[in-house]
């Protein structure tokens, strides 16, 4: 039974990505360009999760 749910999930899973395929290829050709500054606007927010991660991890340890 197991084996068969494991079937159905892979190839919907693949019927999917071939629905997708079209729209991506649409989105990465169309899409907005990125402009300077753009970089930093992006790490900026991930660095701060990166940093409160680190200071949970701390606390955990003490």
């Amino acid at each position: 039974m197991d084996m068969w749910l494991q079937i159905i999930a892979a190839v919907v899973l693949g019927m999917m990505l071939f629905r997708m395929y079209p729209a991506a290829k649409h989105w990465m050709g169309n899409g907005p360009k990125a402009e300077k500054g753009d970089w930093q606007a992006a790490v900026l927010p991930l660095a701060a999760v990166v940093g409160f991660i680190i200071l949970l991890v701390a606390m955990v340890r003490m």
